[in-house]
């Protein structure tokens, strides 16, 4: 099966393959990195489980929720690892230019469904060290990580169960110039990896059959849900 998918049920909804429903929430969810939480338990989910050419990782196994606001967007992922690669010293107060180089997830995401080489990435480790990006791919200018979107996040680290845990928020304004609606669609692919240096687990949600994340041409989509 190239593209590994769980079908989330969410008040009789149903996902087809490729994408992502974002459960609306009337209140904000907490910033808490805890699937088990009331909103988050009914919040629809997809699992990353494949390398970047679709190859099996179940060992790597990573399901990732959605819910949204009027003002933002939010993820959470919950991350199976055998074992991490971690920066020697965390900074997590500032922007950490090179983080793909160690434990991460990712976020991209585009409004435009015409103009794909337009998009933002953004990416945390699990001890929270964070960096987020403008990316024009056909520039791929070096500038692009000195872009703010205001996101925040936070994570957790379940060291008995071999699971880390990441929310993120993120606001609309830093996606979108217009206000969501629901049955809005958003260009996405969701990204992990695990262990360094190499070999590396690349894990994906929807496989790209290239080296790079970086292909916009395989992204899925994110859908608005009422």
């Amino acid at each position: 099966m190239r593209f590994l998918f769980v079908l989330c049920f969410n008040l009789g909804l149903m996902a087809a393959d490729g994408v992502l429903l974002s459960g609306f929430a009337k209140t904000a969810p907490p910033l808490e990195a805890d699937p088990t939480g009331a909103l988050w338990r009914k919040a629809p989910m997809v699992v990353a489980a494949q390398d970047r050419y679709g190859k099996p990782l179940p060992e790597a196994r990573t399901e990732i929720r959605s819910l949204w606001t009027g003002d933002d967007l939010y993820f959470l992922f919950s991350s199976k690892y055998e074992s991490m690669y971690l920066r020697p010293v965390a900074q997590p107060e500032k922007e950490t230019h090179g983080l793909w180089d160690f434990d991460v997830v990712e976020v991209f995401i585009g409004d435009d469904l015409k103009r794909i080489n337009l998009y933002k990435e953004f990416e945390v480790s699990p001890r929270g060290e964070w960096v987020d990006l403008d990316i024009d791919k056909s520039k791929m200018n070096a500038d692009g990580w000195k872009w703010d979107s205001g996101f925040t996040f936070k994570t957790r680290i379940d060291e008995a169960a071999k699971i880390w845990h990441c929310v993120m928020k993120i606001p609309w304004k830093s996606i979108a110039a217009a206000a969501p609606k629901a049955g809005q669609e958003f260009r996405l692919n969701l990204y992990r990896i695990e262990g360094g240096p190499e070999p590396r687990k690349y894990i994906t949600w929807q496989a790209v059959q290239s080296p790079s994340f970086h292909t916009p041409e395989a992204f899925g989509r994110l859908r608005l849900k009422k």
